[in-house]
């Protein structure tokens, strides 16, 4: 069996700092060797248009943009939701992806909220996310999660101290999403699930 995790860093920003965010943290999984495979999606440059109800009708043009993005999803067993705050808030790209992809691709699979904050916010995200985004997708956040404040000055080799400090509590993080990942390929593969006669959470 192979574990495969995907990254999403949620940022419009062209070369922002949560997809630099993203790659370090995929370089730590790699290093730690983790997962066997570890891709990061990008939002920057908002590859996926606003939702539109003509996806429901079967539309081919965004079957084809939404089609390599479903299997990489279908396909990974635990995820990164990487994003900034902006004005206190998810950015409208991140929220749009879970309005775009739900239960059959990110169903009972455990994810961590990494935050990223250019002063020293970054727990309205957290608490944004934890309260909305995962009811019909049923994605389980798991209950650690990561805030990087002054993101522009870590794992730059600024401040090593700092940056050991940051990275002792990212890779306890990320081993333990590690595990949630393993743990919940069992309830997937129970047959317990039922999303047909219980489409929507409550």
């Amino acid at each position: 069996m192979h574990d495969y995790l995907t990254i999403i860093t949620g940022s419009h920003r062209q070369e922002s700092q949560s997809e630099r965010i993203g790659h370090v943290l995929r370089e730590r999984v790699e290093a730690l060797g983790l997962f066997d495979g570890c891709e990061v999606l990008s939002l920057s440059g908002n590859p996926l248009p606003l939702w539109d109800e003509v996806i429901f009708s079967g539309d081919e043009q965004w079957k084809a943009l939404l089609s390599p993005w479903r299997q990489r999803l279908r396909e990974s067993d635990a995820l990164i939701v990487v994003t900034p705050e902006w004005n206190g808030m998810v950015p409208s790209a991140l929220k749009n992806f879970f309005l775009l992809f739900g239960a059959a691709e990110l169903g009972h699979k455990p994810a961590l909220i990494t935050a990223v904050s250019t002063g020293q916010g970054g727990s309205y995200p957290i608490a944004e996310l934890r309260m909305s985004s995962y009811k019909n997708a049923r994605l389980c956040f798991i209950p650690e999660h990561l805030i990087i404040r002054d993101v522009a000055s870590v794992f730059t080799g600024g401040d090593q101290e700092a940056d050991r400090q940051l990275q002792d509590r990212t890779d306890y993080a990320l081993s333990l999403l590690s595990e949630y990942g393993k743990a919940l390929q069992q309830v997937r593969g129970s047959g317990v699930i039922d999303h047909k006669a219980f489409r929507n959470g409550m």
